[in-house]
């Protein structure tokens, strides 16, 4: 490949521009798409984006992380904009008194509301992770659930004669690695599109009959009192164009969801 097609390749990964979604001089919010890297890790050789350098070139001003969210997982990101309000901040995440609201569709019809309360052993990366231990104790987690609808396709599927689905929002009391996911596995309705934890009938069904891939959860709100003002702030993620057409297809309306 010579140096002219190897500058027109470059040129044609255009640079994402994240949605704002708040900011203030102390803090800025951006909803985070699907398969982008918060920031650079032991896994990410071949990415060329993240989300901590993409907010800090488009508002150009370094920012601090408050919080993570998995690379397949959507929605609001939240930043700091001085090291004092990243410690403020981080304390009130450390604390729980950051409300964190998300949004799944899962396998089947999850009925109802409850509080999951299942301790989870701690999820460990083969490169990351490699000098951790791997005799600690399994941890505390709670997660709150509500679903909030449900909806079935005339479809069959493996030993089923339909496909069932569920939306439920969800209020993660804990914060621990990949536990949403692991939770909702746990009750046997894990969220469609995910490869660690999901269906390998329903996966590969959702690509065919919707069209795309990628895991369906998405941080829908964060709610806080403002570290510096002390006014409360809810920030709050609109559903994308993919949910979007989940919903039309499933005959759900999304405002009725908010």
């Amino acid at each position: 490949m010579s140096e002219r097609q190897e500058l027109a390749g470059e040129q044609a990964v255009q640079k994402p521009v994240l949605k704002i979604l708040y900011q203030d001089e102390y803090l800025v919010a951006v909803d985070k798409p699907p398969g982008l890297f918060v920031h650079r890790s032991f896994m990410d050789k071949d990415e060329q984006f993240f989300a901590l350098q993409l907010v800090r070139d488009q508002i150009g001003r370094y920012v601090y992380p408050l919080h993570r969210l998995d690379r397949p997982t959507s929605g609001v990101l939240l930043f700091a904009l001085t090291q004092d309000v990243a410690r403020q901040m981080g304390e009130a995440f450390t604390d729980k008194s950051i409300q964190k609201t998300y949004y799944a569709l899962t396998r089947g019809h999850l009925l109802g509301e409850a509080l999951i309360d299942y301790p989870l052993k701690e999820k460990l990366d083969k490169i990351g992770d490699k000098f951790s231990r791997t005799d600690k104790a399994e941890q505390e987690a709670q997660t709150y659930y509500q679903t909030l609808d449900t909806a079935s396709l005339p479809v069959p599927l493996g030993k089923y004669d339909s496909v069932r689905y569920s939306l439920v929002k969800l209020l993660p009391a804990t914060g621990r690695r990949h536990q949403i996911r692991r939770h909702l596995a746990h009750l046997r309705h894990p969220i469609i599109g995910d490869i660690n934890y999901g269906d390998n009938k329903q996966n590969p069904f959702f690509i065919r009959h919707f069209g795309f891939k990628r895991l369906m959860l998405m941080a829908k709100k964060l709610e806080f009192s403002h570290p510096v003002t002390g006014e409360a702030v809810s920030i709050e993620a609109d559903f994308d164009g993919q949910w979007l057409s989940v919903f039309d297809r499933l005959g759900w309306q999304a405002n009725a969801f908010g």
